[in-house]
Parts: C-alpha cells; structure tokens; sequence
C-alpha cells in the first residue's frame, strides 16, 4: 500500500481545513501593522522559480531589507553577492516570488507571495547607494499577498536562542568545502585566512 500523498482531497482528509485565524491575516495589500513587521525585518529568503527548478536566496541589509514604496510595492536593492544570479535570470523569465522574512529576536515571520521585476532606475540605484557604492539593480516587489506566520517553527528552532547556537568551529568551513569540491584547486586555507577581508571591502 503506497503511504504517498497524490492527492488534495487526501492531504485534506489528514489536515481538515484551516480556521478563520489562519485566514484573516491574509492581506493584499500592507496595512500599517504589516508595514511595522516589515520594517523591522533585515533577513528574508526570496524564492523564484525558473526553466531549471526553483531556488531560495538569502538577502540581508542594514536595517529594513525591503523598503515598502506604496501599500503594494517592495523594493529589494541587490546587494553584492558571488554573481551566479540565480534569483535575478528567474525572475527575467518567470516573474513569480515569494518571501519569508525574519525579524531578529521574534517568533514571527511574514510571507509574502507576488511577482517582481528588475529595475536599474539611475534615481533607485542612487538611492540604496551604501559607502559609495550602489546596486546594479532593484528587485521591485508587487504583493499579490502577505501574512504572518505564527511562531513554532522559531520556537522550535530556538532560532534566538543563543544556548541553542551552534559553534562555528565544529562546522566545516566555506574554504575546506570549496577545496574538496574543486579537486583542491581552489586552496581551502587561504579562502577562509582571506575571505573576511575580502568581504569587508566588498560589503556593499
């Protein structure tokens, strides 16, 4: 007997079907207290999808890293990153996004679902200048829907639990994992000696 899910009315014959507090919060547009959350949030994961399958980035930012312009409108500067733009050649081709955003010390999270697209506005780009140095584009955000999500799986994590931390040192690092995958042509040591300096000057 397959224990494999095929279904909708299946997966609903398990879970029921949500209860008015799951479903009122869903706003389509940012409402003031969504805009509080928002702006309180420097960490969000952007989830695009494209011909080769999904993917998730990580963006952070001093401060807010979504700017709200109007009540459906984010704007997300790109940040310097390692230039694979995965996120940016998606969206190019397949507006959709969706966001999970994390506010530093607190259970909840918002998601927000939409479509985005890439601007490189000389005003925008000039506005998100940071030590000089702009982005070469903006992701800008329109919000087809958002909501917070309720705060389990933080709590469960012990996210902000500084007891639950685990120590760097115990971890492999980026260098020893890019010298195994390169066949030890990339010198693991060195990455990591040289990669904090290398990010400080290369930050914004």
């Amino acid at each position: 007997m397959s224990h494999i899910i095929r279904s909708i009315e299946a997966l609903e014959n398990i879970y029921g079907h949500p209860q008015l507090a799951s479903t009122a919060k869903v706003s389509d547009r940012i409402t003031p207290k969504y805009r509080d959350l928002i702006e309180a949030s420097s960490f969000c994961a952007l989830a695009t999808v494209g011909p080769e399958g999904v993917d998730c980035s990580p963006r952070g930012d001093e401060g807010a890293c979504l700017i709200v312009e109007d009540e459906k409108t984010l704007l997300l500067p790109d940040r310097r990153g390692n230039n694979r733009i995965d996120s940016l050649r998606n969206i190019v081709r397949d507006p959709r996004v969706a966001l999970m955003m994390l506010i530093p010390g607190s259970g909840t999270t918002v998601r927000i679902n939409g479509t985005a697209e890439l601007t490189t506005d000389p005003e925008l780009l000039a506005r998100f200048a940071k030590e000089g140095n702009a982005p070469r584009c903006v992701v800008r955000i329109t919000i087809n829907e958002l909501y917070f999500q309720c705060a389990r799986a933080v709590i469960r994590a012990g996210l902000w639990n500084m007891e639950t931390h685990v120590d760097p040192k115990t971890l492999p690092t980026p260098g020893s994992i890019l010298q195994e995958m390169s066949q030890r042509e990339i010198d693991g040591k060195k990455y990591d000696r040289e990669w904090p300096e290398r990010a400080a000057k290369t930050m914004w």
